[in-house]
């Protein structure tokens, strides 16, 4: 599931570059780019940068409330509305309705909320859509593995560091095939490509059998 939803968010971080020249998953270069352009004094171009920050920001506090709650079946929930943003960004493009400031912060908003509902796998902290995170834990793992370094949280005679590498690996490799899929379909396809993310998502709000016990990073 964290490779399915890396894929997701590395499709639709290349779709948002493609279509609004921004980010909507990979905040370490919003947050680059609302800096230097408004250092420049370039305050409209910062402006959709900064929007996608401020609504994953949103998404994120909006998931781990939803996470902290009694509310059942939580990662089914934001899937199903991930997936109905999506579908309505398609329509109201198709009808000429949506500003490329509302596709930012809605997708934006929905990957905010998507990186909230699965934090970890075992006792592997993931993330989503912190890339150079992701990179930065393989390096560190791999360094222990070298090492032979024992596994203070073990989960079992599996869970060694190349173990947590190889999965670590994974969910990255699932981010890059996400952005070569939409790279390569988006200039053809445009908005429709969504469709792709959609039924990713629909499937897993329909087979996700986790309940509450979903925890925030």
């Amino acid at each position: 599931m964290a490779a399915v939803l890396a894929l997701i968010a590395g499709f639709l971080d290349a779709y948002g570059i493609i279509t609004y020249n921004t980010y909507v998953s990979f905040m370490s270069g919003n947050t680059t780019q609302t800096g230097y352009n408004a250092g420049q004094g370039n305050f409209a171009a910062a402006l959709p940068s900064a929007l996608a920050i401020l609504f994953f920001v949103c998404g994120c506090f909006a998931g781990a409330l939803l996470a902290h709650s009694a509310v059942r079946r939580i990662r089914r929930l934001v899937f199903g509305l991930d997936a109905a943003a999506l579908a309505l960004i398609i329509g109201f493009t198709q009808l000429g309705l949506l500003s490329g400031a509302v596709g930012i912060a809605v997708i934006s908003f929905a990957m905010g909320a998507m990186n909230a509902a699965l934090s970890r796998v075992g006792a592997q902290s993931v993330s989503l859509t912190f890339v150079s995170g992701t990179l930065s834990r393989i390096g560190v793992q791999l360094a222990l593995a070298v090492r032979r370094e024992p596994v203070p949280d073990s989960q079992g005679s599996w869970d060694t560091h190349l173990h947590r590498t190889l999965l670590l690996a994974g969910i990255w490799a699932g981010f890059l095939a996400g952005a070569l899929l939409s790279g390569a379909a988006t200039p053809r396809f445009g908005v429709w490509v969504l469709l792709f993310p959609i039924l990713l998502l629909s499937v897993l709000a329909v087979f996700d059998r986790a309940g509450i016990a979903v925890r925030a990073r």
